[in-house]
């Protein structure tokens, strides 16, 4: 009989594996923190030095960058998964993959998400960016890139079976961050401009919460489907 307990202790298990495994790969979580680092700091050179240009540029620059840094480690959300069989015997247990997927997704997010975070408010000072919008870049990453590593798990499910799915990954994914983008970037410009940004914030919790409940449930589909091919 499958209990709340064995459910969280499935989730524990994961989680805590896939954050050894994520801290023994160095390289693989560097990575989007790297190429999160490099392009920031060469925006001043291909666009402007000038720092009233890059103020009213920083907001959408740091969230696109941090949206494609996301994305570049997505590939392997499941990769290593599916190439021992372990998904497949995942997949065959008892236990709701949901919780299995919803651990994957949040290991990926400490792992990726949250050092990316962590690290664009000093990029956004970089950048020019007014005090006034530090806080709510921060906290707009923080709730957008949970969201994105959610949604990204649709994608990584559904190409996990490809050799080369990068660019599949990335055509089916990219459709759904677009609100997510929106949003995140309109909240730091609205605290930059003085507007009230505590909307948009909100409507990012809103985007957060629907993912956590609804995109586990396709990327289980997904995988399943994966598999069975």
């Amino acid at each position: 009989m499958i209990t709340e307990v064995s459910l969280f202790r499935t989730f524990l298990v994961v989680l805590q594996c896939d954050l050894v495994i994520g801290f023994r790969q160095r390289g693989d979580m560097l990575n989007p923190v790297v190429f999160f680092l490099m392009v920031v700091t060469m925006m001043p050179l291909g666009i402007t030095p000038q720092a009233n240009t890059l103020a009213g540029l920083a907001p959408g620059l740091l969230w696109v960058v941090a949206l494609l840094a996301c994305l570049l480690s997505l590939n392997s959300l499941f990769r290593a998964d599916f190439e021992d069989g372990s998904l497949e015997q995942l997949i065959l247990r008892p236990q709701s993959l949901y919780f299995v997927v919803i651990a994957k997704v949040i290991a990926h997010w400490l792992t990726i998400g949250l050092p990316l975070t962590l690290v664009a408010p000093l990029l956004g000072i970089l950048l020019s960016l007014p005090a006034e919008g530090v806080v709510p870049l921060w906290l707009s990453l923080l709730l957008g890139t949970m969201t994105l590593s959610l949604i990204g798990g649709i994608g990584a499910a559904l190409t996990v079976s490809l050799s080369k799915g990068g660019l599949l990954l990335s055509l089916i994914i990219m459709p759904l961050y677009v609100p997510v983008l929106i949003f995140g970037a309109s909240s730091v410009r609205f605290a930059v401009e003085g507007l009230p940004y505590l909307g948009t914030l909100a409507v990012l919790g809103t985007f957060c919460a629907l993912a956590l409940i609804l995109a586990p449930l396709a990327t289980v589909g997904a995988l399943k489907m994966s598999v069975q091919e």
